[in-house]
């Protein structure tokens, strides 16, 4: 069950001009459900991406990354769910291939326009022609308010379709920002989520969107995790459609850059949390916050060993104040140098360790009324600098382990 999860109002997901979505069932691996989304891109806009570091990366990123890197303008994007076209080798390229080349003949563009995705079971063969076949249903439906809709249809073990949507003023400007993303398990980013697409109507150069969207995934997708594991396909895109009256970004050292990319990060950030708000079995939502590191790689290190923990995670999903865990992990994440008699570790507003061991007023009652929360945050003060990282995570139920037990039943 979601944690504390927001209700989404389709009326409050707004369209952003020169976007248009469109979704089909295609019965990719079950029937009667979206499966299949295409976005489509007025010419024009610039799109950029950021894409899993995971080796065995899926055909679609190496598709993805390809077309991109041609500069040729992307024109669509083409989604589907159920089958991750990922350890499927040379056959798995050609499908994400002809992925491409069959819309590209339906929307009358070119093949490298196209950017394919794919999630769902690694090592099964795309069924490429029940996705081919679910095209011209998808663009049949093509509207600019289908974000809603384009949300439920990328969703695998996700409980709740996930979106968020804002718009702000840059500059006397009216700018408007809308995104989907999708996951649930297999969530450890090393760049992004396991899907996630954000537009907006601004219009931002292509070596402004290329550095913007590396920023914000750092900033949002690279601060969350649920299992440790860094999936095969996970892909963040940011699409610029240029439509608003705000004059073109250029440069990332201008007053506008700065709004548009905070504006940009909150919205990410919405999708990232999200996502973790609706991790596989998850009861509680815990935010990790490192404070006083060399560097914000090193408060990032020692959240995520605390964020990975599973004896951390499953102490949270009892509320069971065993929080001597905490203190191994960050002693076991790998900063070498780390003086612990400086660390102090806090439960919300409970002083739990201080100077590297139990506080003397700590009371374990206390510790264990936090737990018993729904969300929780964990701060620990390392006493070495003034970097700090925030990371959000959340606890290992047995829920965790039957769904992924039966996923592919």
């Amino acid at each position: 069950m979601a944690v504390n999860f927001p209700s989404i109002d389709p009326e409050q997901l707004y369209p952003v001009a020169g976007v248009t979505l469109g979704w089909a069932e295609a019965n990719i691996r079950k029937p009667n459900r979206k499966d299949v989304l295409v976005m489509s891109i007025e010419e024009g806009a610039t799109v950029a991406g950021v894409f899993t570091t995971n080796r065995f990366c899926a055909a679609p990123v190496t598709v993805c990354r390809k077309h991109l890197a041609k500069g040729n303008g992307i024109r669509a994007l083409v989604v589907n769910t159920g089958n991750a076209n990922a350890g499927t080798g040379e056959p798995g390229l050609a499908h994400a291939r002809e992925t491409c080349a069959e819309f590209a003949r339906l929307a009358g563009i070119a093949p490298e326009q196209v950017l394919p995705f794919s999630t769902g079971v690694i090592l099964e063969p795309l069924p490429i022609d029940r996705l081919k076949a679910g095209l011209p249903v998808a663009l049949s439906n093509l509207r600019a308010a289908h974000w809603y809709e384009a949300a439920h249809s990328i969703m695998t073990t996700d409980t709740q379709p996930k979106a968020a949507s804002r718009q702000v003023s840059i500059e006397g400007h009216s700018v408007t920002l809308t995104g989907i993303s999708k996951g649930a398990g297999m969530i450890k980013p090393n760049m992004a989520t396991m899907l996630g697409f954000l537009a907006f109507d601004a219009a931002v150069a292509q070596p402004v969107l290329d550095a913007l969207v590396k920023e914000v995934a750092d900033r949002s997708f690279n601060c969350i995790t649920i299992d440790g594991d860094t999936s095969t396909n996970d892909s963040f895109i940011l699409i610029a459609s240029g439509k608003s009256s705000l004059p073109p970004i250029t440069s990332t050292t201008t007053p506008a850059y700065a709004e548009l990319r905070n504006a940009v990060v909150e919205v990410a950030q919405t999708l990232a949390q999200l996502i973790v708000r609706d991790g596989e079995g998850a009861t509680k939502f815990i935010t990790v916050r490192v404070e006083g590191g060399t560097s914000v790689a090193e408060c990032r290190q020692i959240a995520y060993a605390i964020g990975h923990s599973p004896l951390v995670k499953t102490a949270f999903y009892a509320s069971d104040p065993n929080l001597g865990r905490i203190l191994a992990a960050i002693g076991y994440a790998g900063v070498t140098d780390l003086d612990v008699a400086k660390i102090d570790l806090y439960l919300d507003d409970v002083h739990v360790a201080k100077a590297g061991g139990r506080h003397p007023e700590y009371r374990e009652e206390d510790g264990q009324r936090v737990m018993k929360q729904s969300e929780i945050t964990i701060r620990v003060l390392l006493g070495r600098g003034s970097a700090d990282a925030t990371v959000w995570t959340c606890d290992l139920s047995h829920e965790y382990v039957s769904i992924n037990a039966d996923y592919r039943s």
